[in-house]
């Protein structure tokens, strides 16, 4: 079949017989694999008459493509996963329909297996129906990111208010089923996070902009969310390995501070090694060596920081609100009722 598509895609008209003759195959043979070719959209136009046969509309062009086990295998993982990523309805279409074509032209017994993967294949996670951006949206926040050009876009906040804005996009993120633009909005020379999903229209404007040097689009929407307006502004050290700490309060809830100086995490998840070394200085600041850290977290309720404390089973102290000292000890008091229980 791919052999008749690069013939067609030659140029001009071939007739059956002709084609027959070129693949080794019988007329009937040519018609199926043409019939094939339709059903993946390729667009095969019957030419009726003395000198008729195939051809393909014109200005089309398809270039081959084979994929092998590994990558047939990658790819309909990979639209399993766009899916559950927060895809339009649209692009779940897309993505359904071209997870068709390749499963109808694999081999049967590489297709029997990929079928009894995606059927057997389940996710710790339950996605809900998150607001999704639109295709449009997102290609073109992508292409201002890419190309550093401004971007006007049409905003609607968490709050219903609507306002245009002129963004200097650094990168996108796709986090917990949404996908977020950070960057710089340009009328209030701050940086910002965008909803993609809240953005009604984006346009590419002249002009151009540098991003910020070692700049990590992902890394400054977590800190977003650690440190966006909540009801309640937490203080507590804690004695631990920053991986320990990262295992119960994660980089978008909580930001840790060492020796007054924002801790990284990105080397600091070996908590065995820091368990090893407790009491030591942390000299290579890696943040696998036990120690008292800082940590601040702002929340809209405390009910769950006492079981997630707890859980640490490393000493902390809580600095503020008072509130959450009290329920600490509250808990405190139940589990050890349970224990005398």
């Amino acid at each position: 079949m791919l052999a008749l598509l690069e013939l067609l895609q030659s140029g001009g008209t071939r007739t059956v017989a002709e084609l027959a003759d070129r693949l080794g195959v019988e007329g009937r043979t040519v018609r199926r694999y043409v019939n094939h070719l339709i059903e993946l959209d390729v667009p095969v136009e019957s030419v009726r008459g003395r000198y008729g046969g195939y051809r393909l509309a014109p200005g089309y062009r398809l270039p081959p493509l084979m994929l092998g086990e590994d990558e047939a295998l990658a790819v309909l993982l990979g639209l399993v996963a766009g899916r559950r990523a927060g895809l339009a309805p649209a692009q779940r279409t897309a993505g359904e329909t071209a997870a068709a074509k390749i499963r109808r032209v694999l081999p049967k017994h590489l297709a029997l297996r990929l079928d009894a993967l995606l059927e057997t294949l389940a996710f710790t996670d339950r996605p809900g129906d998150p607001e999704v951006p639109d295709a449009g949206v997102l290609l073109a926040v992508a292409e201002a990111a890419r190309s550093r050009r401004p971007l006007s876009i049409r905003y609607l906040d968490g709050e219903g208010r609507r306002s245009t804005r002129t963004v200097h996009v650094y990168g996108i993120v796709a986090h917990a089923g949404r996908w977020y633009a950070t960057g710089e909005d340009a009328g209030l020379g701050a940086e910002r996070t965008f909803r993609l999903d809240r953005i009604a229209d984006a346009r590419i404007l002249p002009g151009s902009f540098e991003v910020p040097a070692g700049l990590d689009p992902a890394q400054r929407l977590l800190a977003a969310f650690a440190t966006a307006e909540r009801r309640y502004e937490v203080t507590l050290r804690v004695h631990a390995t920053v991986g320990r700490i990262r295992t119960v309060l994660p980089a978008a809830v909580a930001r840790l501070e060492d020796d007054g100086a924002t801790v990284e995490d990105e080397a600091g998840d070996d908590d065995e090694a820091g368990e090893d070394a407790a009491g030591e200085d942390d000299a290579a600041g890696d943040g696998t060596v036990e120690r008292w850290r800082r940590v601040e977290l702002r929340v809209e309720r405390l009910d769950w920081l006492p079981a997630a404390l707890a859980s640490l089973d490393r000493p902390f102290t809580v600095e503020r609100p008072e509130e959450l000292r009290v329920l600490v000890a509250e808990f405190a008091e139940r589990l050890a009722s349970y224990a005398r229980g």
